[in-house]
């Protein structure tokens, strides 16, 4: 499907940003609803897409809506669109994840967000035992020049039961394994644009493939599934 994100997207969002109040996005709610609606094609395109060479089984889009609860920041609504799309599990592990905002602030991310701490240790076991595989993936020169360095949170030092001299700590001491790609405005609202993120989403794949291997087997490369 030849489809394109309109500039009126980028507009509605910094309105909002400027008047992130109840009163000033109620009394958009119509221009809302309508962006919303080509928000939810774009993002269905995009799943679309990730199906002709990948098992995806669903879209989430995130709503507009900020849970204020536990947070300083009481302003209402988002001033960006995200939605992630789920490899099917549990032979598939991984993510993808795509956010637009104004700014030149949209990017696509994707890995291991949050691992438990069972998938935590079972990598970061995998990376102690044997970290050649994974360099020579994340350091293949296509692929880093679509996705650049390996990013997520990481502790400061080795994680309980780790050497902390070890040759893989860098990889080791990681909590997250995640890989983005930032875009501007003008290439958001592109006519390629839904076709760079599948190629980048494409891309991904050896890094994926070895990822999940790890996760539904053992050390001794036993099925756990």
């Amino acid at each position: 499907m030849n489809i394109t994100i309109s500039p009126s997207v980028f507009d509605f969002l910094k309105k909002l940003e400027k008047n992130n109040n109840r009163e000033w996005f109620n009394a958009h709610k119509k221009e809302f609803k309508s962006i919303e609606t080509d928000i939810k094609k774009i993002y269905n395109v995009v799943f679309d897409n990730l199906k002709t060479h990948d098992d995806v089984d669903k879209v989430k889009i995130f709503r507009i809506y900020r849970d204020v609860r536990f947070s300083k920041n009481k302003q209402p609504y988002k001033t960006h669109f995200g939605g992630s799309f789920l490899r099917v599990k549990p032979g598939l592990r991984g993510g993808y994840y795509l956010h637009i905002a104004p700014n030149n602030e949209s990017f696509i991310a994707t890995g291991f967000w949050e691992p438990n701490k069972e998938d935590l240790l079972r990598i970061r076991k995998e990376f102690e035992m044997d970290d050649e595989e994974i360099r020579n993936i994340i350091n293949e020169k296509s692929f880093k020049n679509i996705w650049g360095d390996l990013v997520g949170d990481e502790l400061k030092s080795a994680p309980k039961g780790f050497n902390k001299e070890h040759q893989a700590i860098d990889l080791i001491r990681k909590k997250q394994y995640i890989f983005t790609k930032k875009y501007t405005d003008t290439e958001v609202l592109d006519a390629d644009f839904l076709s760079d993120i599948n190629t980048a989403f494409q891309a991904i794949r050896p890094y994926f493939n070895y990822m999940s291997d790890a996760l539904t087997t053992d050390l001794n490369g036993v099925s756990l599934i």
